[in-house]
């Protein structure tokens, strides 16, 4: 039941996330109907700095003022920018990244989750091998099977979940006892790899995400550079340093699912080998008493 609640929780928190998401979508919705036609908020000039082919400035060009139209920003990347958190660096980065953010987020959010889903199930599946075998194998030699089966009850975990197992069937032979322990391996590594899929898939689709917000940023950017009569380095920049982002964050994003799924998988190499370790040492104890 405690596996099955760590679980839930997990899923309960993705839907809340989701919950929130949509109760947010709704008043940034209503802005944009309010913000006028096209989302123009207001209307600025800026002096021409280049020449007519964007490599210098003339003394004509200068004198040059051209209309920018300021658009304001929509949806729940407007709520964001005129929040206190898009006042930031980060929220200030989040916001040029573009929509494709959200969706970094969100595999952020799902992420983040299973790390710390799966770092605390590991953790408390941790336990002391050799001293749990220890003291099962002197309770069955004194105090008997049932005696040694009640101590593995005692203490959580995939190895005194195996341990019970084989004891179950000390009486059916050696034969019977291997293959509860095969069965219950089976079932304890089932739950010690459960969630590392989600892990995997963070650490694969962040950064092709990132990638293709990087590639909807420059064809917008080669958009915005064939609408302008005049070029200049600043403005091809501006728009590639933006479109960058999304890499950037896919990256940072999937380098510690990776980190984190790489030191699971060694964790649960850890558990495999001192699974096979004791219940090795338990047939041959059990093979023992009964030879």
């Amino acid at each position: 039941m405690a596996r099955q609640g760590t679980l839930k929780n997990a899923i309960y928190l993705l839907i809340t996330c989701g919950v929130l998401t949509l109760l947010l979508a709704g008043p940034a919705m209503a802005q944009d109907e309010n913000a006028g036609e096209g989302g123009i908020d207001k209307f600025a000039k800026v002096q021409a700095t280049s020449d007519s082919l964007g490599f210098g400035s003339s003394a004509a060009d200068s004198l040059k003022e051209i209309p920018v139209v300021i658009e304001k920003t929509g949806g729940l990347m407007g709520i964001v920018e005129r929040s206190p958190i898009g006042k930031t660096g980060a929220g200030e980065l989040f916001v040029k990244g573009g929509q494709f953010m959200w969706w970094l987020l969100i595999v952020a959010l799902i992420g983040f989750i299973f790390l710390i889903e799966r770092g605390w199930t590991l953790h408390r599946a941790r336990t002391n091998s050799r001293r749990l075998i220890g003291t099962v194998i002197t309770t069955l030699r004194n105090d008997g099977v049932q005696a040694a089966a009640e101590e593995c009850q005692k203490v959580r975990g995939p190895i005194a979940a195996i341990l019970y197992s084989g004891l179950q069937k000390a009486d059916k032979g050696r034969d019977a006892v291997e293959k509860a322990i095969a069965t219950a391996g089976t079932i304890e590594m089932s739950f010690l790899e459960r969630g590392l899929i989600w892990i995997s898939s963070v650490t694969t689709i962040a950064p092709l995400i990132g990638f293709l917000g990087t590639v909807s940023g420059m064809i917008n950017a080669f958009e915005a550079i064939a609408a302008s009569e005049q070029v200049n380095a600043k403005l091809v920049a501006s728009g590639i340093s933006e479109a960058l982002i999304t890499t950037a964050t896919g990256l940072v994003v999937a380098i510690p699912a990776t980190i984190g799924y790489n030191y699971f998988v060694s964790s649960i190499d850890r558990f495999v080998i001192e699974m096979e370790e004791t219940s090795a040492e338990l047939i041959d104890e059990l093979e023992r008493l009964q030879g």
